[in-house]
């Protein structure tokens, strides 16, 4: 198959999982092509199969804000005329499947074969974007005009059909999935841990957005510290990064607290963590939970959106109600101040996540898909 993914090309989850897929698409023979702004972070400057088209947005003085959205259409429609495309593959409601939508459009009034476009939901575009009253009624008609969709958890599915109301819309559940061979513990030095010099490491990845709580990420681990010697390693970067640094500094914990930026390959600084933190307010999935999980690594963090679908309470770690900082650090502290028991919890986390969520499980599910939505259209 010929495809074109479209996706947010910066730092976080939707981006790394849309590129991470469009890379074993074409490690499975398919040509993949990206169509987006900027090159995905994830995708290395060259792999064979793999193309990237950027999307030229004008600059002009009538433009206050320029219209990517139909900068991207264009692009879609070119890169698909050229390149005989059998599908669009979208990550993110808005802009992408109205444009997606739109380049399809251009494509049928000029005669050309159809094109598939398959969307993929993967939170906020949802949860928060697409339930705002400006576009409410745009995510909901470019939804409903694609020819598949799929979620990434079966509560962010659950959240489009009642907020959408898309009852007559099969929103088939397709998973974030791993690479087994990139994360596993034993694969890397682990430097955190040689570095913490017989501290515990706790570790935190987001995009440092207010859902995140990454307040309450330095809270929970103030109280582990009082407890036993430990560090917390924060990995990324977003507008709540200064609160987190002023609420260490408040705290007193500042000089064990490293703030890394953002870094790409996570894995490495994974393969050295002792317990991932993840008290977000929701999840729609909780893509660098399932990325500790397979690196070993129990997980202690909210009990909220999909991320029960991802860790298995008091099995690979601990979910609590969202801003339960006693409950969260008292879950840490039991997991962490017991051999034994983080042992157990770390063996059922690296096995769990290659047993439900390995790459070779899941990319074969998104090409079924493919092959339904091509079909439908009669391409």
């Amino acid at each position: 198959m010929n495809i074109g993914i479209t996706c947010y090309p910066t730092y976080g989850g939707s981006g790394a999982m849309a590129t991470e897929l469009g890379i074993a698409l074409a490690q499975r023979g398919h040509e993949v092509h990206f169509i987006t702004y900027q090159q995905p972070f994830r995708l290395p400057n060259f792999l064979p199969g793999v193309f990237f088209h950027e999307v030229d947005v004008g600059r002009y003085p009538l433009f206050e804000y320029p219209p990517y959205d139909l900068a991207l259409a264009v692009r879609m429609h070119e890169v698909a005329m050229t390149h005989k495309l059998d599908l669009l593959h979208v990550h993110y409601a808005i802009p992408h499947a109205t444009s997606a939508w739109i380049a399809r459009e251009m494509l049928r009034d000029l005669g050309h074969r159809d094109v598939a476009v398959v969307t993929t939901l993967h939170g906020t575009d949802i949860t928060i974007v697409g339930q705002d009253r400006s576009f409410h009624p745009i995510t909901k008609f470019s939804i409903e005009r694609s020819t598949r969709i799929s979620a990434v958890s079966r509560f962010l599915r659950e959240e489009t059909i009642y907020t959408f109301g898309c009852t007559g819309c099969d929103v088939v559940v397709i998973h974030n999935f791993i690479d087994p061979d990139v994360y596993v513990r034993d694969r890397y030095e682990p430097v955190l841990r040689e570095q913490a010099a017989g501290r515990k490491v706790l570790t935190h990845i987001s995009n440092f957005r207010a859902v995140k709580r990454v307040r309450d990420v330095v809270r929970i681990f103030a109280k582990v510290r009082s407890e036993m010697p430990s560090t917390l390693v924060m990995v990324g970067d977003g507008p709540d990064r200064v609160d987190a640094e002023e609420e260490a500094r408040a705290l007193g914990v500042d000089a064990d607290v490293q703030f890394l930026g953002r870094i790409d390959a996570v894995a490495p600084l994974l393969a050295g963590s002792d317990l991932f933190l993840l008290p977000s307010d929701r999840e729609s999935f909780g893509l660098s939970a399932l990325e500790a999980l397979a690196c070993g690594v129990p997980v202690v963090g909210s009990r909220a959106g999909g991320l029960p679908e991802v860790v298995s309470e008091g099995e690979t770690g601990t979910l609590c109600p969202v801003g339960d900082i006693d409950g969260m650090a008292s879950a840490a502290l039991a997991i962490l101040g017991d051999p034994a028991r983080h042992r157990a919890f770390a063996e059922r986390a690296a096995a769990d996540a290659r047993a439900r969520f390995s790459r070779d499980l899941i990319v074969p599910q998104y090409e079924a898909l493919y092959e339904e939505a091509i079909h439908a259209v009669g391409v």
